[in-house]
């Protein structure tokens, strides 16, 4: 099981909206000697804080540092999913517009294109919520106020 800490931010039913603690990477990059992993994600990724909802199954309250964990193989099984699904709707939407209208064949591979990738990251957004296979928190590390 990936784990990792996070805080609790708010409260939603059985759902609890929280955000990663820590920087990314492993802790060397303030240092200068680790692999530069770090840096990467600092020039790539936004720097306003992040958060991700997920499964509550312990109660835990707004402010709460709590461990989360992610289930094996539902990481690899989900990027799958969001990269593969999606360009295959892509190749499949543009195949088939590309021979059905013959006389604009580049214009319709286009654009069936474009609406398949689209299509196709409706249809894993559908699918990723429907699978029940989320994140959990699954121990209070720090208790809000303590």
């Amino acid at each position: 099981m990936n784990e990792m800490r996070a805080i609790v931010l708010r409260l939603h039913g059985g759902e609890a909206e929280i955000t990663p603690v820590g920087g990314n990477g492993c802790g060397h990059c303030a240092s200068g000697k680790g692999c530069g992993s770090g840096k990467l994600s600092q020039l790539f990724c936004s720097s306003k804080p992040r958060s991700f909802k997920v499964s509550n199954a312990i109660s835990a309250k707004v402010g709460d540092e709590v461990n989360v964990g992610l289930p094996d193989g539902v990481l690899l099984r989900n990027s799958m999913l969001m990269y593969v699904l999606p360009l295959a709707f892509m190749l499949g939407a543009s195949l088939l517009a590309s021979g059905v209208y013959e006389e604009a064949h580049d214009a319709a591979a286009l654009l069936g294109a474009a609406m398949g990738l689209v299509v196709g990251f409706f249809v894993v957004r559908q699918i990723t919520r429907r699978s029940g296979m989320q994140a959990v928190v699954r121990s209070v590390v720090k208790a809000a106020g303590s």
